[in-house]
């Protein structure tokens, strides 16, 4: 019989997770009895730790970790599948909007012989506001990083042992759980899933932190922008060259130099800016580079509630 885990990263989640555990339990214990639950507690603020505390305490299944400090969801997602145990292993958000109830039927794709199963959403119980953001991301995402990635799905997804086993060897800094499990290529599927409303509160993901993901991921996947930055360089170059032509043509065969310094004032400004910015691209690849150089640990846990073997 399978074992399964279920990897869940928790931030203010205090509210919800006697709900959470509630609901996992009646949906994995039909499919087998064998099953962890790894609770990873982001500090949050709020009494989500004590929570899971008093929960792994009743129920031994339920292993908690906290963290240090924040550290963000995708490396909450790392640890989790650090410390999961499962033949097969289940990663979902806290909020339930993922709904555990979907987790059978992912286990019964992944029997037929897919290594990764994802659970799309067809329809988004979000704000519009929030879709429109998640849908530029993934479209932006998929150009530069030169991947084609379904932005219908979220982190909601089971996989194989081997799965896992690959992903905790990917261990630079800059994570994206979704890109970093895409990347590997082993034989996936989807499912159509019901997407729930938010159990209580409102996202935590604001269009700055969206922001940052998405400038933070694109750089970490691709190097894309610096390559196009060569391509606009070069288309530059070329229409200035075009233009010096019309330049000489006109005062050959008119006997007049163009006016416009205006223009040309314009022009450097705008060239310089370009210039700057290319710089910036450079600057921030070379500041990723240097974070990578650090070899720093991508997280660092405060309390478990279990010990290891």
């Amino acid at each position: 019989m399978a074992h399964l885990s279920v990897v869940i990263p928790v931030y203010k989640a205090e509210n919800c997770l006697e709900e959470l555990y509630s609901r996992l339990k009646s949906a994995i214990e039909p499919i087998t009895p064998d099953f962890e639950i790894v609770l990873v507690e982001d500090c949050g603020g709020d009494r989500s730790w004590e929570l899971i505390q008093e929960i792994a305490k009743n129920d031994p299944r339920v292993r908690g970790i906290q963290f240090s400090r924040n550290f963000g969801q995708h490396y909450g997602i790392t640890a989790g599948l650090d410390y999961a145990s499962g033949d097969w292993v289940v990663v979902m958000d806290c909020d339930l909007q993922d709904r555990p109830e979907e987790i059978p039927r992912l286990f019964e794709k992944a029997k037929e012989g897919f290594d990764i199963v994802l659970a799309r959403r067809g329809k988004r119980e979000d704000p519009l506001t929030k879709r429109l953001a998640s849908w530029a991301f993934y479209k932006l995402f998929s150009y530069l990083a030169d991947m084609e990635y379904d932005g219908e799905t979220g982190n909601f997804r089971i996989m194989s042992k081997k799965v896992v086993t690959s992903f905790r060897q990917m261990r630079e800094q800059l994570r994206f759980f979704g890109g970093l499990v895409n990347w590997m290529g082993y034989p996936t599927a989807s499912i159509d899933v019901q997407h729930a409303e938010r159990f209580e509160g409102k996202s935590t993901y604001t269009f700055s932190k969206l922001w940052k993901l998405a400038s933070e991921t694109i750089i970490a996947y691709s190097d894309k922008p610096l390559r196009l930055s060569i391509r606009f360089g070069f288309l530059i170059s070329t229409g200035s060259f075009l233009y010096g032509l019309y330049i000489v043509y006109h005062a050959l065969f008119h006997g007049t130099a163009i006016m416009g310094w205006s223009s040309l004032i314009v022009s450097l400004y705008f060239l310089s800016g370009i210039v700057i910015s290319i710089l910036g691209v450079i600057g921030i690849y070379l500041g990723k580079a240097f974070d990578e150089a650090k070899r720093r640990p991508l997280y660092i846990i405060n309390h478990k509630t279990f010990d290891e073997h």
